[in-house]
This record gives C-alpha cells, sequence and structure tokens, in this order.
C-alpha cells in the first residue's frame, strides 16, 4: 500500500510547485513587474537620453521621498484607515527645521528636529482617530490643513535657505557613483517593511485588522494601538521624506510637496493594496513607485506640461480604484 501511495506524493510536490509557481506569475506585483519593464522600454525609445545612467539616477529622484511614505502609508490603508495629511506634515516638519536653523542648528539637530516633528505630527493624528474615535480621512483633511497652515503663519511668503553643506547630502548626495543616498535608504526601508507587514506577528495584526477590526478586537489584538503606531511610522516617514526633501531643495517655503498626498496614495492603491483595507503587500508598493517614477520622469523628458502629469494621475487613479469592482461586477453576470 505504501508502494502505491509513493508515486502519488511525489506527484503531488510537482503539482504544489507548478500552482505556486503560477500564482505568483499571475499575482498583481508580476503584472506590475510586466508593465514596468514595457514602461521603461517605451522611454528608452522615446528618449535617446533616457539610458543614460546619469538620467536613471534623476529619475530616482522623482519618486524616492514620495515611496518613502507610501510604505508606511501602505500599512496604515491595509489596516482600513488613511493619512491625507502627509503633504502638510512635509511642510510643518520643512518649516520646523528652517526655524531651528535660524537658532544656529546644526546637521544632526536638523534631522532630529524632521524627525520628532514628523513623528509628533502622526502620533497627533493617532491620538484624534484611535481615542476620540473621528474618522481618519476627515481628521486627516483637517489636519491637512492646520499643518501647512501653521508653515504659511511662520513664514507668510519668505523662505528659508543657507542649510548647512553638510545637510545637502541627504538628498544630493550619491553612497557611489550614480547611487544616491536617498535612493539606498529607500531601498533598506522597503525591505524593513515589507518584514514588518509579511514576517512579524504585528504585520499579521494589521491584515487582521483590516479585515474586521471588530472581530480582531476580540481575538486580543489591540486594535487602537495597532492603529496608532501606523499613524506614527506615516508621520515618522513624511519627516524622513521632509528631510530629505528640503536637503535636496536647499530651502523651506510652505507650499512645498503641495499634492504629494494624492501621488502617494496613488502609490499605494496601484501596488495593489485595497482601498477599504485587509490586502495588499509591499512589494507591489515598490514596483508601483517605480511605475509612477518612470512614467513622469518619461513625460519630463518629452516636455509634457505638469498640469497634464495631474491630469495623468488622476485618471490612473480613478482606474485603479474602480477596476476590481468592475471585474467582479462582470464576472457576477457571467
Amino acid at each position: 500500500m505504501s508502494d502505491r501511495q509513493q508515486p502519488t506524493n511525489a506527484r503531488l510536490i510537482p503539482d504544489r510547485l507548478t500552482s505556486r509557481l503560477k500564482d505568483n506569475l499571475m499575482s498583481w506585483p508580476s503584472l506590475l513587474l510586466v508593465v514596468a519593464l514595457l514602461i521603461f522600454l517605451a522611454n528608452s525609445l522615446a528618449s535617446p537620453y533616457f539610458l543614460s545612467p546619469w538620467a536613471l539616477s534623476d529619475a530616482t529622484f522623482n519618486f524616492t521621498e514620495k515611496a518613502i511614505i507610501a510604505l508606511a502609508m501602505a500599512l496604515l490603508i491595509v489596516s482600513g484607515e488613511i493619512d491625507i495629511s502627509v503633504s502638510g506634515i512635509i511642510a510643518i516638519t520643512s518649516t520646523m527645521m528652517g526655524v531651528a536653523l535660524q537658532f544656529g542648528a546644526d546637521t544632526t539637530t536638523l534631522v532630529l528636529v524632521g524627525l520628532s516633528v514628523g513623528l509628533i505630527c502622526g502620533a497627533f493624528n493617532g491620538v484624534l482617530v484611535t481615542k476620540l474615535g473621528l474618522p481618519s480621512i476627515v481628521v486627516t483633511i483637517g489636519t491637512m490643513s492646520l499643518f501647512r497652515g501653521i508653515s504659511f503663519i511662520i513664514l507668510g511668503d519668505k523662505s528659508y535657505k543657507n542649510y548647512p553643506e553638510s545637510f545637502a547630502y541627504f538628498g544630493q548626495g550619491y553612497l557611489y557613483w550614480v547611487i544616491s543616498f536617498e535612493f539606498v535608504l529607500y531601498l533598506l526601508l522597503a525591505v524593513g517593511f515589507y518584514i514588518l507587514l509579511h514576517k512579524t506577528n504585528f504585520g499579521r495584526h494589521v491584515f487582521t485588522i483590516g479585515n474586521n477590526a471588530v472581530a480582531a478586537e476580540f481575538s486580543g489584538v489591540r486594535v487602537a494601538r495597532v492603529k496608532f503606531v501606523l499613524f506614527c511610522l506615516t508621520g515618522l516617514m513624511a519627516g524622513v521624506a521632509a528631510i530629505l526633501l528640503t536637503s535636496r531643495l536647499g530651502s523651506t517655503r510652505p507650499s512645498i510637496a503641495r499634492g504629494w498626498e494624492l501621488e502617494v496614495i496613488t502609490m499605494v492603491v496601484l501596488g495593489g493594496v485595497n482601498i477599504l483595507g485587509g490586502s495588499g503587500s509591499v512589494q507591489g508598493v515598490v514596483i508601483a513607485a517605480f511605475i509612477m517614477g518612470l512614467v513622469t520622469f518619461g513625460l519630463g523628458l518629452l516636455n509634457v506640461p505638469g498640469i497634464i502629469m495631474s491630469v495623468i494621475l488622476g485618471i490612473l487613479l480613478i482606474t485603479v480604484i474602480a477596476l476590481p469592482t468592475l471585474l467582479s461586477k462582470f464576472k457576477n453576470r457571467q
């Protein structure tokens, strides 16, 4: 009997491997990877300058800072919440670093101020949502206006400049040849967030909360604490992005990063994260960030106006959100 079962068991292993391979090839990140390769090919044919190593390096600056925020935003949306205030957090963080600069702060102090302000803003959002039970989309729309309004009150039509030369390294420096510091930082953060979401109990709690927060609470998951941590992480990553962006621009203005919240959310949703929560992957968000970076950089090389890029991003966001609903309705009709 065991001799007869042995060939059957032997056949099961290749069948499982084939099934797993097929699932991986048909997954959303795999499809995004194909799209990214096609866009890369189209850009290389559209512009002779695209394949230059320095041009490709410059392309990473188009999305790195936004993609860093998208890593944390992905976890937040998986949990069923959202943060619209990230661009406002960048504005007030950059402004506070500029204020610290006026008092003679060195590079280390500027970085600490940036991280601290971002974390405090994220914690403020988290308290309003988890302690007072307010809807996150309403809260963060309000705090977006609040944070940016404070920046305008402090700066008006002025700007802070003359940051230390050592501070410029974060947004303009290269670790090796054309490989920038902020791109390497993004890759390291992407690995960290992948491990956090997909390989830890905390990540499993995030998925559980996104699928059913009430059931998660009854299962012993501290829903409010997990969501508070996620808001803090999002604020902290916005603080990191503010440091990199301020360093790259070399100045602080109250209008800095205006409209970034749309692009960050587009990256997350394009990456396969369900806008209603409960599903998604960090690897999909990473590939989506590359796609958006390639699209915007390619359009820039073709001298496409910024307003047209905004229209394209808006259409892309609506399409990606509507696509799962349209597909499910199509399957139900069949």
